[in-house]
């Protein structure tokens, strides 16, 4: 049983005939943030139940850590593989020694229960944030790179900028208007200036005769 660990730790799966192939999937370092710590990296075993056939390699691994010919080795994991189905359908103990167990419901679904002891478990590491203020770095604004400490000034004269341009465009439109009312008081103000002023001569007809 040894030897089928040591291929499952190097290729990180291997095919059981007649039931399916056992993964083992490395889990990277996670962040609890509600305990402020983080994770230490490991593995999680997941059971496949749709590939269960063994590739060559695999019996060649077995022949050549055994000693045996290839056929000897075939019989031997086919027997062992044969056992533990057996012990699944009648719903016994389906243990592989040193790795875990194998345990079906009652839908007949096959899961893997690995041993608690099998990889050693590592403690989580103190992970505090923290923030610290009135750090520059760069940073890219537009196409011109700034420094975070330059960006509140910089913020604030754009601010002022866009305020300047607002006033100016204020004082023009009022002085604009100071020129028109003084115009018009200038040139008085006439009701005939207001209406048409050219007078439409009258054309007398002439007196027709009784």
């Amino acid at each position: 049983m040894d030897i089928l660990n040591q291929y499952l730790f190097q290729h990180r799966n291997i095919s059981i005939p007649g039931m399916g192939t056992l993964h083992m999937d490395r889990v990277p370092a996670r962040t609890d943030f509600v305990n402020r710590q983080l994770l230490p990296p490991g593995f999680a075993f997941r059971f496949d139940k749709y590939f269960d056939a063994p590739d060559k390699e695999f019996f060649g691994y077995l022949s050549s850590k055994m000693q045996l010919p290839d056929f000897e080795v075939i019989r031997w994991y086919n027997e062992y593989a044969y056992s533990l189905r057996a012990k699944i359908r009648n719903h016994e103990d389906a243990s592989w020694e040193g790795l875990g167990k194998f345990y079906a419901d009652d839908n007949g679904e096959i899961y893997f229960e690995a041993a608690p002891q099998i990889i050693p478990a590592n403690r989580p590491v103190a992970a505090v944030r923290v923030i610290r203020d009135n750090i520059s770095h760069q940073l890219l604004v537009g196409d011109q790179e700034r420094v975070t400490s330059e960006m509140p000034e910089l913020l604030s004269s754009t601010h002022v900028e866009r305020e300047s341009w607002w006033t100016y465009a204020i004082i023009i439109a009022a002085v604009a208007l100071s020129i028109c009312f003084f115009q018009f008081f200038r040139n008085g103000m006439r009701i005939s200036s207001m209406g048409n002023s050219q007078t439409t001569p009258v054309i007398e007809m002439p007196a027709t005769k009784q």
